[in-house]
């Protein structure tokens, strides 16, 4: 199983789970893979790094002793060796894998889903009859009680015209169905 850090053109940061790197290109060809916020099938592959069970380098490590004169040896390389070894093993930390821009990237997509996930949660999904509905709630001629739905530009905007307030909400594809 290949995990993979994607992203798609509007930069939403995720990740994606395949059998191989074979199965990720088929998938990405046939315009399977689209990111979960926008549902952008234009969505590119990140560097990233592995995780890797360094459990016997770590036991090999705390095996050695510890320099005389009270400094460190150099982690992954040998400590009197001015050029590191190539093939020396580096852990790589949770921390140096990831950057503080793509948590906060996972932090604001977040955020934006409980958001919208609140909003799903606290309204009737009325469908396509949305501007009807708005205008018979704030006519007073139904219940009034937060709605949610689909109208066109143009039925958004001679709602706001007559005085009925409405706003725009992206509804990622990921918010459409349960989460696997």
């Amino acid at each position: 199983m290949k995990v993979l850090d994607l992203q798609c053109v509007q930069r939403h940061s995720f990740e994606g789970w395949f059998a191989s790197e074979d199965d990720f290109q088929a998938q990405l060809a046939l315009g399977l893979v689209e990111c979960p916020l926008c549902s952008e099938r234009n969505v590119q592959k990140l560097p990233s790094a592995p995780r890797l069970n360094l459990g016997a380098f770590a036991a090999a490590q705390a095996a050695q002793p510890v320099p005389a004169h009270g400094g460190s040896a150099q982690v992954g390389a040998a400590a009197s060796d001015a050029s590191p070894d190539k093939n020396a093993l580096v852990p790589v930390t949770p921390e140096a894998a990831s950057s503080p821009h793509k948590a906060a990237s996972f932090a604001e997509q977040a955020a934006f889903l409980a958001a919208l996930r609140h909003v799903i949660k606290h309204t009737e999904d009325v469908g396509e009859r949305f501007a009807d509905e708005a205008r018979r709630i704030h006519y007073g001629d139904a219940e009034a009680r937060n709605i949610r739905g689909q109208a066109s530009v143009r039925e958004a905007v001679e709602l706001m015209e007559e005085g009925i307030e409405v706003m725009p909400l992206p509804m990622p594809a990921a918010l459409k169905e349960t989460l696997q």
